[in-house]
């Protein structure tokens, strides 16, 4: 089976990239390295997997540059995975969020629908294509916000609304994915997520939050009067997802459930059962490493959402995925990687 992975060398890349290669099949990544931690996760993979497969550096902006990777491939699957992740980065630089995310997955679909018609193309999306959620009845409790009308989470029925130029730009990809499978036949599949987290994620404070928030806890244990900010109240409740329950998601469910799924969007995420605010995290993690920690309050960012969490429902009866790692194994395990990675 011949993959291309975009934005292979990002966290979710590399981990979707160790599956492929583990089971045998014949993998092309395309990254341009500019993530933190892609140069580290470039060589864990060639550690890991030798000269068996192929790395192309390069930018997904880049038209004929995916054109010819894709025209002299001929994947099967397209994981496109490259994307800029910030909200942050999108407010302060429009530009170029729009052609990294819309114009680069463009790029992809125009490749696929001229030269390779019979690739899978998996999208990664994210909740932001539904907007900050503003309209939607909110209860404040000790530790998090809850969202009553929607006791099992948000799920597909949601109403778009790209409201910052992050969701403008992956919303817009998001629908170009899906119309392309309208219009021209392309077998694509949207996964819009939550918040994911686990090992080779390298986060940082504008993206990240679960691994950002085990590194401020861990450089507390080693300088007790460590501290750092949180934006908002902390209150903020978002779904976790580990990242090898995102694997499984990409490289076992869906290729195999391609002829149901294509043309259609998932929520993705860790369920109600895995929600989290950010206070509750830092319970967790104070609890699980026996250190206090000491965070500071910012302003509220910008279209950020009270609560996301994903209504996996439709995914588990069309794909038969299910979140298998629960927040208290998937947290110690990112702190084992971490400790390993500081």
């Amino acid at each position: 089976m011949r993959w291309l992975i975009t934005g292979g060398c990002g966290f979710v890349g590399s981990n979707v990239a160790d599956a492929c290669l583990s089971r045998g099949y014949d993998v092309v990544i395309l990254d341009n390295l500019s993530r933190v931690g892609s140069k580290q996760n470039l060589s864990w993979l060639r550690m890991r997997h030798g000269s068996n497969w192929r790395m192309v550096e390069g930018d997904i902006r880049n038209a004929d540059l995916v054109t010819d990777l894709i025209q002299k491939y001929r994947p099967q699957i397209i994981a496109h995975l490259a994307g800029q992740v910030a909200m942050t980065t999108s407010l302060s630089n429009p530009r170029l969020d729009f052609e990294i995310n819309a114009l680069g997955s463009l790029n992809v679909l125009e490749a696929v629908r001229l030269h390779s018609p019979e690739t899978i193309v998996l999208y990664s999306s994210t909740n932001k294509v539904y907007g900050d959620l503003e309209w939607i009845d909110y209860k404040e409790t000790t530790t998090r916000y809850i969202a009553p009308d929607f006791p099992a989470g948000f799920d597909e029925s949601l109403p778009l609304c790209f409201a910052s130029p992050y969701g403008c730009s992956k919303g817009s990809a998001d629908q170009y994915m899906l119309d392309y499978a309208r219009i021209f036949g392309v077998r694509t599949i949207v996964f819009r997520h939550s918040s994911i987290y686990g090992g080779r994620q390298f986060a940082t404070f504008d993206q990240g939050w679960v691994g950002w928030f085990c590194v401020q806890a861990l450089e507390t244990v080693r300088k007790r009067d460590h501290t750092f900010t949180i934006a908002g109240n902390g209150k903020q409740v978002r779904d976790v997802l580990h990242a090898d329950d995102l694997v499984r998601l990409y490289v076992d469910c869906a290729p195999a459930c391609i002829d149901v799924a294509a043309g259609q969007a998932f929520n993705i995420g860790g369920s109600m059962t895995q929600s989290l605010s950010i206070l509750e995290l830092l319970m967790h993690l104070e609890q699980m490493l026996s250190v206090q920690l000491h965070p500071r309050h910012l302003p509220p960012r910008a279209s950020d959402q009270k609560v996301f969490v994903a209504n996996n429902a439709k995914a588990t009866r069309i794909l038969g995925w299910v979140p298998q790692i629960n927040t208290s194994t998937g947290l110690q395990q990112m702190l084992a990687w971490l400790e390993e990675s500081l």
